[in-house]
């Protein structure tokens, strides 16, 4: 029973650690990558559509991604999916390929990226911790019912707590190296 609660709490963290990495990837650098593109929907027939479905983004170079879409219509749509996204991006057309090239960050830009990283970063730790809180709780409930002993209960505590501090230090080390790259001139 104990490992179960254990094994749970380990797959929440993982996801938390997962849905962190996510929005990171999301937070532009000065590099281009296609992960940037993630949250931009597109109308498609009447239906918000997640752009990488209707197009195929590449890498063209450091600072430039290339969007073809799969249906020529499509291009107007995109293009102004793009550009009413609140990622700043000013995407140009040629033809039927949407070439978007990233802005140079500015020191005050990177600040701004940097703050925003550290305040996911903070919010998986919260999460993180919520998960802990309701796994102890779970476990003294047990201890409360007389279905587990107290060395048992002792030991469970322990040992969240360090799936705890291993994860948040994943979230510490994964925040450490975007900033790293946000920083980075």
């Amino acid at each position: 029973m104990l490992n179960e609660l254990k094994d749970d709490a380990k797959e929440r963290m993982h996801k938390t650690v997962e849905a962190l990495s996510h929005a990171l990837a999301k937070i532009r650098t000065g590099r281009a990558t296609p992960a940037i593109l993630d949250g931009v929907r597109v109308d498609y027939y009447g239906s918000p559509t997640p752009l990488s479905q209707v197009a195929q983004i590449k890498v063209e170079d450091a600072r430039m991604l290339a969007v073809t879409p799969w249906e020529k219509n499509l291009v107007p749509a995109i293009e102004k999916a793009i550009m009413s996204s609140d990622l700043g991006l000013n995407p140009s057309t040629a033809g039927e390929v949407i070439r978007v090239p990233m802005p140079m960050l500015t020191e005050e830009t990177r600040k701004g990226f940097v703050k925003q990283a550290r305040a996911e970063a903070e919010s998986s730790r919260v999460s993180v911790r919520n998960i802990r809180r309701d796994v102890l709780a779970d476990v003294k409930s047990l201890l409360k019912d007389k279905d587990i002993t107290e060395d048992d209960d002792r030991k469970a505590q322990d040992d969240v707590q360090k799936i705890t501090d291993s994860f948040v230090a994943e979230i510490d080390s994964m925040l450490s190296a975007k900033e790293k790259d946000l920083l980075e001139v």
